[in-house]
């Protein structure tokens, strides 16, 4: 993967990616300061993933002509009002100068399906998995507002192999140990294990640097 530099560019994105950000800013790689971050968990909220994401990518402008989009595609706005109205649609409005990274949810930017499917295979015996990101434990109370326990096993309780955080920071680990009851509540919570799972960061960086190469002026 070639090496591009970002400087020129700013990032709107999700609060959940904000760690993975983060951790590919201090290692040099994601080499510019201008990041915005939208409001962990706003899949739930559509009309306000919209206002807030125009409203950052405007104010991304102020500082860059290049603006990377950091959501994804298929799950993270959906429009139950407008369904035709899709991210496709609210990026191309956002023209010239935006793109969005190749992906259909934030677990997608750090493993692809391929992937995925593989470490199901490995580690659950291929049954179906709840997959999280380290932000979908940070921001709990936002990702999951207002979700009462028993809708919470209700909607998590087909996912036989559990819940699977694909951990490329190792926020988790840290986690379990200095929280560990929180940790055993969440997972009673969602009526699943939680079990954090290691990859690296490769696939992020990947995404963002097609996307840095895609904008259009």
């Amino acid at each position: 993967m070639s090496q591009i530099s970002f400087s020129d560019c700013a990032v709107v994105a999700c609060g959940v990616m904000s760690l993975e950000i983060r951790a590919l800013q201090e290692e040099g790689f994601l080499n510019t300061s201008n990041i915005l971050y939208t409001t962990p968990g706003l899949h739930q909220n559509p009309m306000e993933l919209e206002r807030q994401l125009i409203e950052k990518v405007k104010k991304a402008r102020e500082v860059a002509q290049k603006v990377i989009v950091v959501y994804g595609g298929k799950f993270c706005y959906v429009n139950i009002k407008e369904p035709a109205r899709t991210m496709k649609t609210l990026i191309a409005e956002l023209q010239p100068g935006v793109a969005r990274i190749n992906a259909t949810h934030c677990m997608d930017m750090i493993a692809s399906e391929e992937e995925r499917d593989r470490i199901a295979r490995e580690i659950a015996g291929g049954e179906s998995v709840w997959w999280m990101t380290p932000g979908w434990i940070k921001y709990r109370n936002l990702v999951f507002k207002g979700m009462d326990k028993a809708s919470a096993n209700e909607n998590f309780g087909r996912h036989t192999g559990g819940a699977i955080i694909l951990d490329a920071i190792g926020y988790t680990d840290n986690y379990m140990a200095e929280k560990p009851e929180e940790f055993l509540d969440y997972s009673d919570w969602m009526g699943l294990p939680i079990q954090p799972y290691s990859v690296t960061l490769d696939r992020f960086k990947a995404l963002l640097t097609e996307a840095a190469e895609n904008i259009r002026g």
